[in-house]
């Protein structure tokens, strides 16, 4: 059972005996002494796909859902439906592009290292890597001298997502952005 503040993006907790999938986690400290600390944390509910908002306390215990995870790879897309293949058995689950949400911008052709979440043999979600390398399409030029700055300049990747980057890179250059908070995090050297 985890606590309020070791929740993150993409686990499935329980309420009320419904999967609500964490969407996002917002944590508001207190100006005043003595104040506990809370968490903000939107839900999206897996069964009727409405959002709900809630605000826990740090140390308040919630109950994850009783889904199993299997590691998957993304094969295709069919239509609006991205189709992710079991890499035990080979079989294939598919979940619709709103299902994904903002997940879609880091799924790339191919990409292995996905975990599905499966409630009663129906994939409700996916947990991607905590990061992703991704080229970037399109950038301002680089400009002469900007290593000694620390500016940023936004970037198109290969997947349509925009992410700031800083100005020495180019257009080619193949980056790792952070899946979790959709930031640069360093050139991707391999």
């Amino acid at each position: 059972m985890p606590k309020a503040n070791e929740l993150k993006r993409g686990m499935i907790i329980e309420f009320d005996g419904v999967p609500h999938a964490v969407k996002s986690v917002d944590c508001k400290s207190p100006s005043s002494r003595g104040a506990s600390t809370y968490y903000k944390i939107r839900y999206n509910n897996l069964q009727t796909g409405m959002k709900r908002d809630e605000s826990h306390k740090a140390e308040e215990m919630l109950k994850e859902a009783d889904c199993q995870r299997v590691k998957v790879s993304f094969s295709y897309m069919d239509g609006d439906n991205y189709v992710f293949m079991d890499n035990e058995d080979y079989s294939q689950h598919s979940l619709s592009k709103d299902d994904l949400g903002d997940q879609v911008g880091y799924i790339t052709e191919g990409m292995e290292e996905i975990t599905a979440l499966l409630l009663e043999g129906n994939i409700i979600g996916v947990v991607l890597p905590s990061t992703v390398s991704l080229e970037v399409t399109d950038t301002a030029p680089r400009l002469k001298g900007a290593s000694a700055t620390n500016r940023n300049k936004p970037a198109t990747l290969s997947t349509g997502i925009e992410v700031q980057v800083p100005e020495y890179l180019e257009t080619g250059e193949i980056i790792k952005v952070n899946t979790g908070t959709g930031k640069f995090m360093s050139r991707d050297n391999e």
